[in-house]
């Protein structure tokens, strides 16, 4: 999968900085910013958490956040979601992106926890990808959120700021190249934190359509904030 980036076409060669520093200026700035940085997705237990993920797929957190009460308060556990049907998890997640594909993952997920993993979700990359409904964006939140795990999951955020602010160069065009990229350059123990602070950033400052430099304080090193400037 590709995802489209409105970064400029400058790399690492071309930043007034070296790789290093400009890390080090952009997780001091997220560090001050967002001391505080986590999921918005609203759940209680490690098999919650991953329902809650798959639902984000291609669809907001308020919106998982306004079905997940009532689905968590009927099917808690995966033994309680493994004896359902997709049918009945549809009318629960209908107002989802694509409900009857995840209904379908949901069940299916469920019942393999109960069968090959007691019910308790596992702690690693492979045997939570073997999972419907997870791949390793899904796997690499869980991982990182639930176990503390230095993963970081990529997503439309992750992808878009990084290659804005200039931490990725524009060869790496898939979320994997950047997954990579991100992990080699950020300290193991500010990996699940960067996680959440990319994502944030580029929901509510470094947006898609619209980015708000003004109320940014990466401006000095950021390469599409530069580029603005020079236009």
């Amino acid at each position: 999968m590709r995802f489209r980036t409105a970064a400029s076409t400058d790399d690492y060669s071309t930043l007034p900085m070296n790789r290093k520093t400009l890390y080090t200026r952009a997780l001091e700035y997220f560090q001050e910013a967002m001391p505080v940085a986590e999921t918005e997705l609203h759940y209680n237990t490690p098999f919650e958490l991953l329902v809650a993920v798959i639902l984000s797929a291609q669809c907001t957190d308020k919106r998982v956040n306004q079905v997940t009460p009532p689905l968590f308060r009927d099917y808690p556990t995966a033994e309680a979601m493994a004896l359902a049907t997709p049918e009945v998890i549809f009318e629960y997640i209908r107002s989802i992106s694509y409900p009857n594909n995840k209904a379908r993952h949901l069940v299916a997920m469920a019942r393999m926890l109960e069968e090959e993993f007691q019910g308790e979700v596992p702690a690693d990359l492979k045997q939570l990808t073997r999972l419907p409904g997870v791949g390793r964006k899904t796997a690499n939140v869980i991982l990182s959120v639930v176990w503390n795990q230095a993963t970081m999951a990529v997503d439309t955020h992750v992808f878009r700021v990084s290659h804005r602010i200039g931490l990725v160069p524009d060869s790496c065009s898939t979320p994997l190249a950047v997954e990579k990229e991100l992990t080699r350059h950020i300290p193991s123990d500010l990996i699940p934190k960067a996680h959440h602070w990319l994502i944030l950033h580029g929901r509510y400052v470094c947006t898609a359509r619209s980015p708000h430099c003004e109320a940014c304080g990466l401006g000095e090193v950021c390469r599409f904030a530069r580029k603005q400037q020079k236009s």
